[in-house]
This record gives C-alpha cells, structure tokens and sequence, in this order.
C-alpha cells in the first residue's frame, strides 16, 4: 500500500525510507531499524517523534519512533497506516501482556515473582515490567518509550495498581540511546531494601532497588525447577550463582547432598547465604566470592571432581561485533566445567547472550565434547519461562538457552 498524502494521520509524519532490497525484514515486522538500512529521511524528526518508514519505492511499511543517537534509528511499533502511536495503542499492547500473565500466575500474590511486559516480544520494544509481589521494576530501554514514560506509568499504575513503581537502568545505556536515568522511585511507595518472594517452594529475599537487573532473574525460574530432578545425592557446583537460585533449588528441590556457590559479587554471596539460611538449608550449601575462571582451574589443578556443574554467566557482550570473543569465552568456560565433571555428570550451560543463537551454543558444546574427548548428550534443551514469550518477528527476543547434558 502506498503511502496516501492526504491521509490526516500520516500526512504531518516524517518519512523513513528505506534502501533498495533492503526493506523485507520491516514488511516481516521486525522492530529494529539499524541506521545503515535507511537511505533517507524526509522532513526533521527530533529524538522521540513519530515517523513513517517506507520502502524505497514510497510503500507504507508501518509507524515507528526516531532516535538518532542510537544505531537502532528506529524503532517500530505499528503496522497500520491508520493507527498512530499514542495512549490507546499503549494501552492495548499492556493489556495483551497482562492478559497473558493473568493465564500464568491466576494465584499471583504479595510473594509472586513475574515479568509482565517482555520488550519485543510484547510490541513494546525497550520497556521490561517485572512484578515482585506488590510493586512493579521497570526498565527503559529505549528512547522511544522513555520518551513516553509518564504515559505508560500511567497505564501500569491503572491496569495493576501497585503499592509503587521502581525504576532500573541497564549498564551501557547512555552509550546506546543516548538515555539519561537513574534508578529511583517512580510512582507509590519505596520498596522495602529486601523483600521475600517464593518460587516452586523456594523462598528468595531479593533487592529490589540495587540488585542484579530487576532484582531476580524470573526468566529462569522453570529451569531452576528442571535441574533438581539430576541432583538428587549429588555434589554440586554452581558458578556465577548470584542470589542462589540454582542452588537453592538443586538442594532444597532437588535433594542435592551438597552445594557449593561462587560469585564474584560479594553482595550476590551475602545474599545466598541468607537465602540458605531463610530455606534451612544453611548446611548443605557454602558460598563464596571468587572469579569462576580461577576458581574453576584451581580445581582443574587440584583434581577435585563434581557430580553436577551449573553455568549462568552473564551477558558476554552487547554488540554483534563482539561475537567472536563471545564465542571464545563460552568455549573456554564450557571446557573447564567438563574438566571438573565426573564421567557421567551432568552439566547445566546457560547462555544470556541474544548475538548467540541456540545453534551456535549447540555447535560451541560440540566443540567442547570433540577437543575434550568426552561426548556430551544433551538431555534438556529450554528457553525462558513463558512470561518471558519470544517473537515470531523478532528471533533476538530468544535470548536465553539452557542445555542440560550428560558428559561421560
């Protein structure tokens, strides 16, 4: 369809277009305009305004917001011509993430932990809800939606009303979109320092305010509850554990005979142990600060063996650029955890990375198991928890993957 001057909800709008053969992502809807996409842009959009993006030929692709600070430049949330992007529209994607949430958690309560809105993968690129009982965490990570945050603070305190809403910033933002935030109270009330939440029988203190990303990694909640069933009797590592959860889970869920956590972060570690203690299972778990290289080649040297390895590194790098080292650093990882394992034990590897597809892991673990000389089976092949969706329209939304093999 082309684009119609005379339409009054278009006709006002800059123009995007896009260069020859170059358009087809954006007709498949992907959200993500990288700079080097667009051949021209018509009119003087300021950082945050509405845009139209168009084929080269003048065709209507759909309607996104401009930032000319990041080199995503645009990024799209609406595919008709008619619709602008304004109150209702962002009423209506919240509305759709809610829905899906009120299906996963119909028991939620003042204890429950879940991510409500999930970036992309609910037409809502850049903004990351996460529900920790009565409060919500929210992260902008776009300009776009930053731009429009009193509106959708508006919606969320509507829609969910809760006793407060905390804002989270990500590390590289500035650098990224050109965003300027600090963490801090939002809406409501101010969060207590540490507030308490249950998951699969667990319970977990978390820090809402400065804890890691939102204050707990909800995406992994499903697979913390897959891992128990292969620990039962077992000895346990479990590295870049951050609050426990793994842990916690391997020992109190799964039976584990012991627990051994290592972190870097020497508040991540305070926080484990208090977790253990808080679940009585201070005796069969000890957790240390320390970097997971070292520590894994010390044990290496020492020859000391586990029944059960469990690695959840963080983020490897941010950019497609840095794929490579990426690569490097999982291979490396990977290697050592399979140094450390006993014939027949079994591995837990995660991978955060969005630039790193599931292939790609699939392909670094078979790496591993041909230099090591020890065949890896893969026995579980997950993802995220479902409130953590992922967009037909937008494979990076799979960010997570988490393989747990038998090493033999």
């Amino acid at each position: 369809m082309s684009i119609d001057s005379t339409t009054t909800s278009t006709a006002q709008l800059p123009l995007v277009r896009i260069k020859p053969r170059r358009a087809q992502p954006f007709f498949g809807r992907h959200p993500w305009v990288f700079a080097g996409a667009i051949q021209i842009v018509e009119g003087d959009p300021a950082p945050g305004d509405e845009i139209i993006l168009a084929s080269n030929e003048g065709q209507f692709i759909g309607r996104g917001i401009y930032n000319p600070h990041s080199n995503i430049r645009v990024r799209m949330y609406g595919w008709d011509q008619e619709t602008p992007l304004d109150r209702e529209l962002w009423s209506r994607r919240l509305d759709e993430a809610i829905d899906l949430r009120r299906l996963l958690f119909p028991d939620a309560s003042s204890s429950s932990a879940y991510r409500v809105v999930n970036s992309e993968a609910d037409g809502l690129s850049g903004l990351t809800v996460d529900r920790y009982g009565d409060w919500l965490a929210v992260q902008f990570t776009s300009l776009a939606l930053a731009c429009r945050r009193e509106e959708i603070i508006s919606l969320l305190r509507e829609k969910l009303k809760p006793r407060g809403i905390w804002l989270r910033t990500e590390k590289g933002i500035r650098e990224a979109e050109g965003l300027e935030l600090e963490d801090g109270l939002l809406a409501g009330e101010e969060p207590e320092r540490t507030m308490f939440i249950e998951e699969n029988g667990v319970s977990f203190g978390i820090d809402l305010r400065q804890g890691q990303k939102t204050g707990f990694y909800c995406d992994q909640r499903d697979n913390r509850a897959a891992i128990a069933r292969y620990c039962h009797g077992q000895k346990v590592l479990d590295l870049f554990c951050y609050s426990g959860g793994f842990s916690l889970a391997a020992v109190k869920l799964g039976g584990a005979k012991s627990c051994l956590g290592i972190d870097s972060s020497a508040t991540a570690i305070e926080l484990a142990k208090a977790n253990a203690e808080l679940n009585g299972i201070g005796d069969r778990t000890r957790f240390e600060q320390g970097a997971v290289f070292e520590t894994l080649e010390k044990f290496q040297q020492n020859q000391e063996l586990f029944d059960v390895v469990i690695l959840d590194p963080p983020k490897m790098v941010r950019h497609l650029k840095g794929i490579d080292k990426a690569i490097r650093g999982y291979h490396s990882l990977n290697r050592l955890a399979v140094d450390v394992l006993k014939p027949g034990g079994i591995l837990v590897t995660c991978s955060c990375t969005g630039h790193v597809s599931r292939e790609m892991f699939a392909q670094i673990l078979a790496d591993v198991a041909q230099r090591s000389h020890r065949p890896i089976q893969v026995l579980e092949a997950r993802g995220a928890a479902p409130d953590h969706p992922v967009s037909t329209y937008c494979p990076e939304s799979e960010y997570l993957k988490c393989f747990i093999c038998r090493v033999l």
